[in-house]
């Protein structure tokens, strides 16, 4: 699942629709202004957007509002947590090697 968040996100339109949806529920038309590109290309991306989980949208009388889904995030943002854990130790390993490197060559 966090594959396809990632993949979603890889696209810089989607990206800005889902930063202006963190400021609140959007219809396909309101999310679409800033945007160049055609309605069609609009509904691809928020169809890619809701098949990764990142949005719903409801149905109110004749539009159909866009709203963020927390879930998607929580995913990112444990599997980030993990990688960050995976670096850090990492890091470290490499900042001993790196000291014990430099202490045989000042014994020389």
């Amino acid at each position: 699942m966090v594959t396809a968040i990632f993949a979603a996100l890889g696209d810089p339109t989607r990206r800005a629709i889902v930063e202006r949806l963190a400021k609140g529920e959007a219809t396909v038309q309101e999310l679409s202004k800033p945007f160049d590109i055609s309605a069609p290309a609009i509904s691809r991306h928020l169809k890619v957007l809701e098949q990764a989980g990142l949005i719903s949208r409801g149905r109110e009388a004749q539009t159909r509002p866009c709203r963020l889904e927390r879930e998607p995030f929580r995913k990112i943002q444990d599997w980030t947590a993990e990688m960050k854990k995976f670096w850090d130790v990492s890091f470290d390993r490499m900042d001993e090697y790196l000291a014990e490197i430099m202490e045989e060559r000042e014994k020389k």
